[in-house]
């Protein structure tokens, strides 16, 4: 009995079949990317976006950084006297 109503919970009996709709619209040549056609689209990747943007910019300031500025520990070294 129990094998009978998980997928009956799960909500996989008796269910429009969605197919032939997303079919359609993905094989629209309306000019869309096939990433934003559907309506959750911009719940997505805009979120997406600014985290990829985002890691982007932060990373190359970083990196400009390191490399173009001096750290602190270089423009004062230390030096041992050796004459002893």
């Amino acid at each position: 009995m129990v094998a009978r109503t998980l997928p009956r919970l799960a909500g996989f009996v008796a269910r429009e079949n969605r197919v032939p709709y997303y079919q359609r619209l993905f094989q629209q040549h309306d000019g869309k990317r096939q990433w934003w056609k559907t309506n959750r689209s911009g719940a997505i990747l805009w979120p997406y976006y600014i985290s990829l943007w985002g890691t982007t910019a932060i990373t190359t300031y970083a990196m400009i950084r390191i490399t173009l500025v001096r750290s602190p520990l270089q423009l004062h070294p230390v030096k041992f006297n050796t004459e002893s």
